[in-house]
């Protein structure tokens, strides 16, 4: 993912800038200012021979204008050396080649050469591994906004890798993750208000995490909202939103939700009661769980089971394996 990431933004960032002084200036007065030593001008040459605009493709004189603006002190020179240094592209790879340029140009501010010298500080490429190395550069970027950098410090805090152990620090930066959509920072905060960790206690901001997070698509979550509406939880009492929630996620294969539609399918909660779909749903989470919880949604299957006649047990084996086979897209 981190490769995929860089290499996308490096493109985007070449691009951007190639194309505003190809327009500006041309080839031919970029070429002038850069050999006249204009640091500026000598990066975005280096953009335009890396990615052919205006002139052919020619990496090698790429880098030569790229050393000679990262040897000026240019942040986006330096980024963009450590980008072809890490990567291979057009030098030797080489991992400590590109955390010397990376860390000059994460002294000047630029996230991403701070997200990926951080990367390699974890995984020990170039640089010996240290998590307290990675912090300090994850921190600059996240105090910069970047949304990955925020949710693996809340991480590091959370675990206490590298940086003491502060619930406090993770829920900050779980929250600002959080807050700007960031889907796995939204189910990290609402675990943090309902146990209280660096956050007063609070069922009502759990579930207003959940809900973020269940919005999303994300599964545990809306087991979650489902849980709150069934119990009341840090939410109103509402078993009809308890088996929305529920039959969201069942939908998706969470055995547990699966298991929980059945019994209220068995109890007629939130939906009119319905013997042969709770055994449907009740059968389905036996088959889909594993480890303790295998068995105890069996013995709420073999519970039903015991209760039915043959032609209601036919129907809702048929009706469960047609749901399966449908990936749930034919439960009902």
């Amino acid at each position: 993912m981190l490769v995929r990431k860089l290499q996308f933004l490096l493109l985007m960032f070449v691009f951007a800038c190639s194309g505003v002084q190809a327009q500006n200036f041309g080839v031919t007065e970029l070429t002038r200012r850069a050999e006249a030593g204009d640091a500026e001008a000598q990066n975005n040459l280096a953009v335009l021979y890396h990615t052919g605009q205006g002139v052919a493709v020619d990496i090698q004189e790429a880098i030569k204008w790229y050393h000679a603006a990262a040897e000026q002190g240019r942040a986006n020179a330096q980024l963009n050396l450590g980008v072809l240094y890490n990567f291979g592209m057009g030098v030797p790879q080489d991992y400590a080649e590109a955390a010397r340029w990376f860390a000059l140009a994460a002294e000047q501010g630029e996230l991403m050469a701070q997200i990926s010298l951080a990367a390699l500080y974890v995984n020990g490429r170039g640089v010996e591994t240290d998590y307290g190395q990675a912090a300090r550069y994850y921190k600059m970027a996240a105090e910069q906004g970047d949304v990955g950098a925020q949710l693996t410090l809340g991480e590091m805090n959370l675990s206490g890798q590298g940086i003491p152990k502060s619930y406090e620090e993770a829920a900050r930066y779980y929250k600002m993750a959080a807050e700007q959509g960031e889907v796995a920072a939204q189910f990290s905060m609402a675990l943090m208000y309902r146990d209280g960790l660096g956050v007063e206690q609070s069922y009502e901001e759990a579930a207003r995490y959940y809900r973020m997070a269940a919005e999303q698509g994300h599964i545990a979550a809306m087991f979650s909202m489902a849980a709150m509406h069934e119990t009341g939880e840090g939410l109103e009492q509402n078993y009809e939103e308890a088996f929305r929630w529920y039959r969201m996620a069942a939908g998706q294969g969470h055995p547990s939700s699966q298991n929980n539609l059945g019994l209220m399918y068995e109890a007629g909660q939130g939906v009119a009661a319905n013997p042969v779909r709770a055994y449907a749903w009740l059968k389905l989470a036996a088959q889909t769980a594993t480890g303790v919880e295998k068995e105890r949604f069996m013995a709420n299957r073999d519970q039903l089971e015991a209760t039915l006649s043959s032609e209601q047990l036919q129907e809702g084996s048929q009706l469960s394996d047609q749901c399966l086979e449908s990936r749930y897209r034919e439960c009902e």
